[in-house]
């Protein structure tokens, strides 16, 4: 089943609901579309369906851009993730890029998107490898906003971080040109010898 303009239901095949949403021209459905609320997981047919269908109306360019980044923020689905981390609006791939059912993989990739606010989201997800830190908390592009963000990761010990990748991280933001001075400062008071080294040197003390 599958519910017309007019509100009323007609029987249609999922693959042909779904290209009429993903070539659809109508703005308001769409966004109606976006927003309703999904059918109880207890209905599995139904559930699967729905959460089928926004993937199509997620990938449609004709729905508004505040919808999208309803989705990319609310959704926990990786079809409709996946689907929006490619949008051309960089204020969806940082909504996708933030949201923590995202898989590692896709943050990883973000990470490395071309906007620097959607790296920014990324690097703060808490999904996110450590590996991707190390490489944000390397690169001079990285703004002074997230490396103060990864200069906080284990600093004090005590938030679960490992201990050996977060003094890593540290220790490589204390190293990047595009470090401020407060988050230089910081750090030069860190607990691990070796980020305080780092920091120190960029410091001059």
């Amino acid at each position: 089943m599958s519910e017309t303009h007019d509100g009323e239901t007609s029987f249609e095949p999922l693959t042909v609901t779904y290209e009429r949403l993903r070539h659809s021209d109508d703005s308001r459905s769409l966004s109606e579309f976006a927003r309703r609320t999904l059918p109880d997981r207890s209905d599995q047919a139904a559930f699967s369906r729905a959460t089928a269908l926004l993937e199509a109306v997620a990938g449609n360019a004709n729905t508004p851009v505040e919808d999208r980044v309803y989705l990319a923020t609310a959704m926990p689905f990786p079809n409709v993730l996946v689907k929006l981390s490619t949008d051309r609006d960089p204020s969806v791939r940082a909504a996708v890029a933030g949201n923590v059912h995202d898989k590692n993989w896709l943050v990883g990739r973000l990470s490395k998107d071309p906007d620097p606010t959607v790296r920014s989201a990324a690097l703060r997800n808490p999904q996110t490898s450590w590996k991707m830190r190390l490489e944000g908390a390397q690169n001079p592009d990285t703004d002074a906003g997230t490396l103060a963000y990864l200069a906080g990761l284990g600093y004090d010990g005590d938030d679960g971080s490992p201990v050996v990748l977060a003094a890593m991280v540290r220790r490589a933001v204390a190293l990047n040109p595009s470090c401020d001075a407060e988050t230089i400062r910081l750090l030069s008071e860190d607990r691990d010898p070796g980020v305080r080294a780092a920091a120190e040197a960029v410091s001059g003390a």
